[in-house]
């Protein structure tokens, strides 16, 4: 469609005079359908993009709180290996002083060394399972080496410690090797 200048307008020559094509109106419906149905799919895109991102953004938060956890048992934990191969030497130590007789300043300074040893686990929340006989079988804590017949001592208890169990900031380190009292036949 063209629009030509009207006589009734007082322009110069050429001032106004534009040729604006139009479209057909069926051509301009389907151009608005066309682009409807494009932002369609594009809101699609941002909605899965919204959703990636959702899911990114919360595996990273978890990342962060599991790493936050790994460092902390690090932390507690981490010298674990260290305090397993420094066990033995305890138990050496107090096996020495309870075959000791007499309080010689070498004694003294075994009993020294012991206790500076216990301390500095303690330090790093080391503490012995405390197993004395009489004490309920717990296989979370303790591990049977033998089953004696007894009838001073009930089923199912500690009737003897072979080795000391220890703890690591509440968790089982190594359990106390114990004999456990059965009932006679």
């Amino acid at each position: 469609m063209e629009v030509t200048k009207d006589p009734n307008l007082t322009a110069e020559p050429g001032e106004h005079e534009e040729v604006l094509e139009l479209e057909p109106p069926h051509e301009g419906a389907a151009r608005i359908k066309e682009l409807e149905e494009a932002l369609a799919q594009k809101e699609q895109e941002a909605a899965a993009n919204w959703d990636k991102f959702l899911r990114e953004r919360a595996d990273l938060e978890n990342y962060r709180k599991r790493a936050s956890r790994e460092k902390e048992e690090i932390l507690k934990y981490g010298n674990e290996s260290f305090i397993m191969e420094i066990l033995p030497a305890v138990d050496n130590l107090e096996r020495a002083l309870a075959h000791v007789e007499d309080e010689s300043p070498v004694i003294e300074g075994v009993k020294l060394t012991l206790s500076m040893l216990l301390g500095a686990l303690k330090k790093h929340g080391v503490t012995p399972i405390e197993t004395p006989p009489g004490t309920p079988f717990d296989p979370a804590l303790h591990q049977a080496m033998t089953q004696v017949v007894s009838t001073e001592q009930a089923p199912n208890t500690v009737v003897a410690e072979f080795q000391k169990g220890y703890l690591i900031n509440e968790r089982l380190l190594r359990p106390a090797m114990v004999s456990v009292a059965i009932a006679p036949k």
